[in-house]
Formats: structure tokens, C-alpha cells, sequence
């Protein structure tokens, strides 16, 4: 599937995407869905121009056939604004490997129930572990999109865009410099929604909420206002703060009260700040893994959440509160969250777990054995074998990828299917069903036609800290 140069790659199209002058022309959308996944393969596996221009493709067709990146901005501060009503949850959904197929069940799934509140995201460190930088990331989940037919506002996000603790008390500006530059990175590739992460500096072991907040939100501060600078024309990127890291203490609202009036003391005047604030309910990042590899029920503070969020719309007009760490729930505890005005919610672990539960059997061993040979630093005293390898088999997703990518079609349908099934259910809980509409009437779609690339881009590496959140 792979082409050896950029006439090859073009020839696959079959004359349904025509390209002139560096301008493209789709003269077939039903073809060009066939095509997708072959468009997709390349922009991930191809080298150098015949990714690039693959990735390009991608961007060029989905302008074409009516399918924008955008920010989510507008819709949540119509919701601070009292304009929307606050009765869905948006789900943010963490792709983390076979992000071709994953991304068309989630399309399938949105189509199907007409679901327009919906986004996308990949954190920092995931970025790392699973080998998928942003470029490559939104050119998979265009590709779906094409794939399935989809067609307006693609909410595309930069999830825990964070900052280590650790590094940043080795080196401060070294560590804001890395963030920076992500958040650059991210979205020139169209991440037009941004989770900025400084929860980590919080400082607990301060007498006061303010002093305890001041470095979380005056770092906040300075990188909103770093995003604003560098947003394209016409877009307002999406940005998030947080006030408590997910999986330790519960968060508060003198907490949520403290962070936000230092944050807007911060901000210079004039600069657009956050649309929503996470917050730490009684979750964590996978779940609680017990012993035997299952996985302990979890009691999340809905009281507190619906206060959080209602503070934060009411008080300082903001979308609401977000709630991290939710994909391992129990399935009763999903329609709660829009019951109680929870803005946004993030899930992750939970499809990961589908994919290893429907992959073959080969596949997974090769996981096992990739953890137990690489990651044994990391299998924590007192934790059995089925704890560690549940805990970092995610690890295993970027040296594995190709072999995620290259899974025969049934193994590929069993596992779309899966997914499918459990992407409804969701949507379904969360009251995002007939959200298209709604999404359409107050988000702006500008068209952003990006030149023909010349010669290859350079990719770095990503250099991950060891105690960024997953």
C-alpha cells in the first residue's frame, strides 16, 4: 500500500481526485472513500514527499468535501452565555493505535445518531508512547472522515498539554519551551482545541488557595496567551485550564475560585481566555487495576461536579466543568454526567481495553512480551504481573503499530465493530445524539487551503517525562 513515489500515489486515486496548479478537485466523493484508507497508510508509513504530499492530500480533500477542522470554542462559551443549554456531555475520545479504523467507528457511530458535539484528542504524552504526531494524527482521523462520509466542524484536541513537575522544577522555561513548542506543532497540523495541563504545579504544602494556584495559573496564563498569538486568522483555538490533578486530591470550588480570578489577573487585557476548566472528581487516568487485572469500581463526587460547573458558567462564564479519567466507569454512571451539566468528559482507556479484548490472540502476546522485556522498571513493588502489563501495555502501541495497522480486514471489522457498539452506547448516555444542528448554528468553518509541499518536513522526536498524566 505504501507508494514508492508521488506519480504512484496519485495513480491510486483512479482519477477521482485531480490536482493542478497545487490545487485539488474531488470529482467523486463515493470514490475517494475507497481510496481513504490507502491515502492514510501512506501519510503514516510512506517516507519523506510521498507522506507529506499523502498528508496533504488528506487536508485538501477534506476541504473539498466539506469537513473542517475547527475549534469548539463557540459552542461552549454559548453555553457560558446561556445560548445552548448545558444538557450534553461532549465526549473527548483519546485514539490511541489503529487510528484509521478507530476513528471511522467513531465516525459510523456520530452518523448514525447525528451526533455533532464531538472531539477528537491525543495528549502529550500519548503522542509519545504510541508514536503519532499531530500531522500524522489529524491526516488518520481526516481519512476516516472521508471514509464515512462525514461532513462539518472536526474538533481536533491537544489533550494535557503538560507541564512535569519535575521538569519544571529542574529547568522552568526549558520545560514551558517544550509545551510551546507542541502547542505550536499541534496547531499548524489543526489542533484547534488545547487542554493546557499546569495542575501539576500546584502546590498543596502553601497556606493559602491563591499561593497554592499562583505558578498553575500564572503558567496558564502565559501560555494562553502564547496559543492566541500563533491561532490562525478566523479561529479562536479552544483552550482549557485545570485546578487539580487527575487522580489525586478532589478538586473544590475556592479552589476553582482561586485559579480563575489569578488567571484572569494574569491575563493581559484584551487576550481570550479559557472555555472550560478540568477538575478532579474521584477518578484516575486507566482505572484502579486490582490484583488479578480487573479493574476496581470507582465513586466519582457528581455533588461536586455539578457544582464545579455550574460555578464556572454562572460565575465566570466559562462552558463548565470536564471530567478526566471516565472511560473505565461503570456503564450506570454515564447519562449522570450530563444530568448534572458536565461540559466535557474523557475517555481513553476503556477502547483500548476493547481493541486487546478483540485483537488475535498473537497480537496481545507480542504486547506482553514487548512490556516484560522494555518496561520491567516500571512493574511498581507488590503489584502482580496482571497489574503491570495492564498498566503499560499502552506502551507497547507505538513499536507496535505497524502491526495494529496491518491486522487482516476481519480482525479489523471485529474490532471496528466493537468499538462501534460501544461509541453508540456512549453518545446515547452523554445525550449527544441530534447535537449536529446545534453545533452547526454557532461554529465557524473558515477554509483553510494549505500549499503543495516541496520537500519533505523534518519530524522530531518527542521527548516524554516520565511523570507526565497518560
Amino acid at each position: 500500500m505504501i507508494a514508492k513515489n508521488i506519480d504512484e500515489l496519485l495513480a491510486s486515486l483512479d482519477g477521482c481526485v485531480h490536482v493542478l496548479d497545487g490545487r485539488v478537485a474531488v470529482s467523486d466523493n463515493a470514490q475517494v472513500g475507497k481510496h481513504a484508507e490507502t491515502l492514510a497508510f501512506n501519510a503514516v508509513f510512506g517516507e519523506g514527499l510521498v507522506r507529506d504530499t499523502a498528508r496533504w492530500l488528506l487536508w485538501e480533500i477534506g476541504q473539498e468535501m466539506g469537513i473542517f477542522p475547527a475549534s469548539i470554542h463557540e459552542l461552549y462559551m454559548a453555553i457560558g452565555r446561556g445560548e445552548v443549554a448545558p444538557t450534553f456531555t461532549v465526549p473527548a475520545i483519546n485514539v490511541r493505535a489503529m487510528n484509521f479504523e478507530m476513528s471511522r467507528a467513531i465516525f459510523r457511530a456520530a452518523n448514525k445518531l447525528d451526533v455533532g458535539a464531538l472531539i477528537f484528542e491525543i495528549a502529550r504524552s500519548e503522542i509519545g508512547y504510541t508514536d503519532q504526531r499531530p500531522a500524522e494524527y489529524v491526516s488518520c482521523v481526516l481519512a476516516a472522515a472521508i471514509a464515512e462520509g462525514f461532513q462539518g466542524p472536526l474538533f481536533i484536541q491537544g489533550d494535557h498539554f503538560q507541564v512535569s513537575a519535575r521538569g519544571f522544577a529542574a529547568d522552568p522555561e526549558k520545560e514551558v519551551a517544550a509545551v510551546r513548542d507542541l502547542m505550536r506543532e499541534a496547531i499548524d497540523a489543526g489542533f484547534y482545541n488545547i487542554d493546557i495541563d499546569t495542575s501539576t504545579l500546584v502546590d498543596l504544602s502553601k497556606e493559602t488557595l491563591d499561593e497554592q494556584q499562583r505558578t498553575n495559573y500564572t503558567v496558564s496564563a502565559a501560555l494562553t496567551e502564547f496559543a492566541r498569538s500563533i491561532q490562525p486568522d478566523g479561529v479562536t483555538v479552544s483552550l482549557g485550564g485545570e485546578i487539580g490533578e487527575v487522580g489525586e486530591k478532589n478538586s473544590t470550588v475556592p479552589e476553582l475560585r482561586a485559579y480563575m480570578d489569578g488567571y484572569r489577573a494574569a491575563l493581559p487585557a484584551g487576550v481570550e481566555g479559557i472555555s472550560k476548566i478540568s477538575v478532579q472528581t474521584g477518578t484516575s487516568h486507566g482505572g484502579v487495576v486490582l490484583p488479578d487485572g480487573t479493574l476496581a469500581q470507582v465513586s466519582v463526587d457528581f455533588d461536586t461536579l455539578r457544582e464545579l460547573s455550574k460555578v464556572a458558567r454562572e460565575e465566570y462564564g466559562l462552558g463548565g466543568a470536564v471530567q478526566h479519567g471516565a472511560s473505565t466507569l461503570p456503564p450506570e454512571a454515564f447519562d449522570r454526567f450530563p444530568a448534572i451539566g458536565t461540559l466535557e468528559i474523557h475517555l481513553a482507556t476503556g477502547f483500548q481495553n476493547i481493541m486487546f479484548d478483540y485483537a488475535p490472540q498473537e497480537l496481545v502476546r507480542k504486547a506482553n512480551e514487548y512490556c516484560l522485556a522494555n518496561l520491567r522498571k516500571e512493574w511498581k513493588e507488590g503489584k502482580t504481573e496482571e497489574q503491570f502489563l495492564y498498566s503499560t501495555r499502552k506502551k507497547s502501541l507505538g513499536p507496535l503499530k505497524a502491526e495494529w495497522w496491518n491486522l487482516d480486514r476481519e480482525a479489523k471489522d471485529r474490532i471496528g465493530a466493537a468499538l462501534q457498539e460501544q461509541f453508540e452506547f456512549l453518545f446515547e448516555k452523554l445525550n449527544v445524539r441530534d447535537t449536529r444542528q446545534v453545533v452547526l448554528d454557532v461554529t465557524s468553518m473558515p477554509k483553510r487551503r494549505r500549499p503543495r509541499p516541496q520537500q519533505a518536513a523534518d519530524e522530531g522526536e518527542l521527548e516524554i517525562a516520565s511523570d507526565l498524566a497518560d
